[in-house]
């Protein structure tokens, strides 16, 4: 970016051209209508020193004048601050140009075709008279202008006479009335709130010198980039600009894992509510107010016991911070209860996820990966290390001034978390525009890996001043749940109640909150008895619960623990029908739901039902219950396991066939699929996804460690007559990878069975039939039927199973071969010879050398390229992995050897070859 710099005699000069946002002085911007070419003031003017006569530079003396009066002594201008001549600096000045319009102090609007001359007396006629001339400026019609009123967050409009006629706040009615623009979005709202339609909608009626401009005006009014290519017309760059806005969304919807923001209403609902009076005295803790306000206080980590508050606190903060922090406000509700969000690349993807979204300039650094490996890079072995990188870069990206990034209950994180705490202390260390506010239990692994940052950047609920704001806050959380119970309308009765749970919660929100949702239920009739005999501390309390549950008629007290120990060993929250299913209930899925939605409400608060799912009251619930798992008073996990999964199968067995959503149409795309209103798989969703995961855990406790004879007939069974059906529905459920990961996983079982080698035989070509498969099925469900089969060797086993699946319109099938191809991929990026290959330790990448001079490393799943090592000046002859896979090491013609930091996702930049040995 270059500027126009107005010296002391008022002449004015060029800078060089700035590279970096902190090399960028404070800067006013001119935004205009063009005259003809020769008008015009350029850059290559400036440079000669030549310009002054033409009519373009009173247009540069007013920006510069308007500047010297609001203290700025430099400022910018699109005729003569790019360089056109030079195509790549017009190409990146096109792709910054709302930014630059963003950053700018000040935006000033020259309507040339404005007249407001001084007024002959000292009143302003009302409406003014420019108001005439200001409605049909030239500078409501053309194109780059859009933006230029958009992305300033201050645009003044001034007349050919210089005279300030208003600025965007003042003239905001008369400007929507013109361009029909939202109030909104001329207050600065963030133009992702508005759909893309409306985006385009406010483009009508405006017109470009150049018919392409049309298109790349709208670049940064919709978060995208398109390369200028000047000849290809109108038509040409819409259809580049909306195919690229189809892959933006496309990319942003791959990892949207969950939407953070919703996860944070429904943990509000479930808990009754954000109430202020239980969170706002942190905002006057002094560790928290010095992570708030001091530049050099990265890191504060809230940590208390289970029921404190930490979740609701961090939820209350998130609130403030909205109104207050200038920058990105990015956060994460861990839940362990939940394989979905429990993990270290969910926090990621979550975090990534909400960042994009409030600045999609940052989606370059998302989409520079994602566009080499499709969804597959935020999924498979490598994910974390994509998406790592991303984040980093994101968060060093100039543009966001300031990032504030929460993650709550990282205790429940139960994978990666050393992974994700590494990344932490990372950020914190290295970048000075990010901070992190964290929570969790009182966790000994974690505090030691946080004391390397700073040993005092910790709030524990638990120390004596904090414990005592948590205590009062408690008190306001007592008075609020009391004053909802119709059951205490006498005052007094009301005081006895309040004092004895003051008395026994011990700072305790979610003991409160149980004893309370006692106090709603009908058999509650003497509320001050049900306070008195309630336990002080929670374990307590879970205890009482428990035993009102065994002490219930037999068959009720164990279809309730049945449903709690579904519950406890589920990968995710189940729906309503789902546990109904899983636990035997019969009935169509409304009744279903119904039933154990009516069960739920009897299992003594463990559990809770919000949107048709259900969750645990806490995670403090699921460990207690957990525990109990282990005795006898519940069945055990591993027979819970073993439940699940035959249960699973018998029901997949039962339900699947073909065509599950009648789509009848064999290409219909999965992208356009409604799901029904009666969902055939409602009661099975689960099941097709994680029967196999269950059958591993059941497996991984067996003395054995394989599949018995009753399962293998029961799973061969299935593999014959239901697979097909099963894919469709994988497909339909978005989870074809984890059907891959499944059939995987069974015939690692199946290998223990050496005395079942056509069992073997069956599962392993079910296998390969989803591994070729897999994209054709995806896209398309039904194509399983059609592609899937007739593409799959004439001696497949499932071709043979499913003959009768074949379409029989197609009377000429291509020529197969008999067996599967033993190649399962072919990788292919290297110009020249490969002369080596290396298998990480855990396989899941492979590293590749040839003589065009690099190194090149696979994801051995996907076949992706993942980097290109450079820095060889000759063949390279031979690569290793280290034990670790962290590092690897190639040996050259050019006499040396080299050790990269295999992890590194950007070659180019990060890659570090250490040259160890030359002769």
């Amino acid at each position: 970016m270059r500027l126009l710099q107005r010296s002391a005699d008022g002449t004015f000069s060029l800078t060089s051209d700035l590279v970096g946002e902190d090399t960028i002085h404070p800067y006013a911007i001119l935004s205009h209508t063009w005259g003809a070419d020769a008008e015009e003031v350029t850059f290559e003017d400036l440079a000669n020193g030549a310009g002054k006569a033409k009519p373009g530079y009173e247009k540069i003396c007013f920006c510069g004048e308007r500047a010297r009066q609001d203290g700025l002594q430099y400022f910018w201008i699109d005729t003569c601050c790019i360089n056109k001549a030079n195509k790549a600096e017009l190409s990146q000045a096109i792709k910054s140009m709302f930014r630059w319009y963003r950053n700018t102090a000040r935006c000033y609007v020259y309507m040339s075709d404005v007249s407001s001359p001084l007024p002959e007396t000292d009143e302003e006629a009302t409406p003014p008279l420019w108001t005439s001339d200001f409605q049909k400026s030239r500078w409501f019609t053309r194109g780059w202008t859009l933006q230029e009123l958009l992305a300033p967050s201050t645009v003044e409009f001034f007349s050919r006479e210089w005279r300030k006629l208003g600025d965007k706040t003042s003239l905001a009615q008369q400007v929507h009335e013109i361009t029909g623009i939202p109030h909104l979005a001329l207050q600065g709202a963030p133009l992702s709130q508005f759909t893309v339609e409306e985006r385009l909608s406010w483009k009508e009626h405006r017109h470009t010198k150049l018919q392409e401009d049309g298109a790349y005006s709208l670049l940064g009014i919709l978060d995208v980039y398109i390369a200028p290519v000047y000849g290809e017309g109108a038509e040409g760059a819409f259809r580049r600009l909306l195919d690229e806005i189809h892959k933006l969304g496309k990319c942003i919807q791959d990892i949207r894992l969950t939407d953070p923001r919703d996860d944070k209403k429904r943990i509000e609902d479930t808990k009754g509510g954000l109430l202020e009076g239980s969170y706002r005295w942190i905002l006057d803790n002094a560790s928290f107010q010095q992570w708030h306000e001091d530049p050099q206080s990265r890191l504060l980590w809230i940590k208390g016991d289970p029921g404190k508050g930490k979740t609701m606190l961090l939820c209350g903060v998130i609130e403030e911070l909205k109104k207050s922090t200038p920058g990105l406000l990015s956060f994460f509700f861990c839940q362990g209860t939940d394989s979905r969000i429990n993990s270290a690349t969910a926090v990621l993807r979550g975090l990534i996820y909400l960042l994009v979204n409030q600045q999609p300039s940052l989606a370059p650094h998302l989409r520079k990966r994602y566009d080499q490996a499709g969804q597959s890079v935020f999924k498979d072995a490598n994910a974390w290390v994509a998406l790592s990188d991303i984040f980093t870069d994101m968060i060093r990206d100039p543009d966001p001034k300031m990032t504030c990034l929460i993650v709550d209950a990282l205790d429940e994180c139960v994978v990666d978390l050393p992974k994700l705490l590494d990344l932490v202390i990372h950020t914190s260390a290295s970048s000075a525009r990010v901070k992190w506010l964290l929570s969790s239990r009182n966790k000994m692994h974690i505090e030691q890996k946080l004391r390397c940052v700073d040993a005092k950047a910790r709030l524990s609920l638990e120390l004596k001043q904090n414990a005592e704001q948590v205590s009062r806050a408690v008190n306001v959380y007592i008075d609020d749940r009391l004053s909802r119970l119709g059951s205490l309308e006498d005052d007094s009765l009301r005081d006895q109640v309040r004092d004895i749970l003051r008395r026994k919660a011990n700072g305790t929100f979610l003991w409160v909150a149980l004893v309370v949702q006692e106090l709603e239920g009908p058999e509650s009739w003497d509320p001050l008895q049900v306070v008195e005999e309630a336990p002080p501390g929670l374990h307590q309390l879970y205890d009482r619960m428990m035993n009102q549950i065994q002490r219930l008629k037999e068959r009720n007290s164990e279809i309730f623990r049945l449903l709690l120990s579904t519950a406890c060993v589920a990968y995710r929250p189940l729906y309503l029908a789902e546990m109904g299913s899983l636990c035997g209930l019969s009935g169509q899925v409304s009744a279903l739901a119904r039933n154990v939605r009516t069960i739920v409400a009897m299992c003594g608060s463990f559990l809770t039902v919000r949107d048709d799912q259900i969750y645990f009251i806490h995670q403090s619930a699921k460990d207690y219950l957990s525990d109990k798992m282990r005795d006898t008073v519940f069945p055990s996990q591993r027979g819970i396991h073993y439940n699940m999964f035959s249960r699973s199968l018998k029901l997949m067995s039962s339900a699947l066939k073909r065509d599950m959503y009648s789509l009848i149409a064999l290409g219909f795309p999965v992208d356009k699929v409604q799901v029904p209103v009666h969902d055939p798989l409602a009661t099975m969703r689960y099941s097709c996804v994680h029967w196999v995961d269950h059958l591993c855990n059941w497996n991984s406790n067996s003395t054995n460690h394989r599949i018995d004879s009753q399962d293998k007939g029961a799973i061969e069974n299935f593999i014959r007559k239901k697979y097909l059906y099963w894919l469709e529905a994988l497909s339909l459920c978005r989870s074809m990878s984890e059907g891959v990961l499944a059939m995987a996983k069974l015939n690692t079982l199946a290998q223990r069975r050496v005395d079942a080698p056509s069992f073997i035989k069956l599962l392993q070509d079910a296998r390969l039939f989803i591994m070729y498969h897999i994209q054709a099925i995806q896209n398309s469900p039904l194509q399983v039927y059609v592609s899937a089969l007739i593409f799959s060797p004439d001696r497949s086993l499932i071709r043979s199973y499913f003959k009768e699946e074949e379409p029989k319109w197609i009377s000429i099938k291509p020529a197969i071969g008999d067996q599967w191809s033993a190649c399962l991929q072919t990788l292919k990026g290297h110009s020249g010879i490969v002369m080596s290959v290396a298998f990480s330790h855990d396989s899941a990448r492979l590293a590749s050398a040839s003589v065009d001079k690099t190194v090149k490393i696979w994801d051995a799943s996907s076949g992706e390229c993942l980097q290109t090592l450079k820095g060889h000046s000759n063949w390279v002859w031979s690569v290793a992995f280290s034990h670790d896979s962290a590092r690897l090491a190639s040996a050259s013609v050019d006499k040396t050897v080299k050790i990269w930091d295999a992890s590194s996702g950007d070659a180019s930049r990060r890659s570090r070859a250490i040259a160890i040995g030359s002769g």
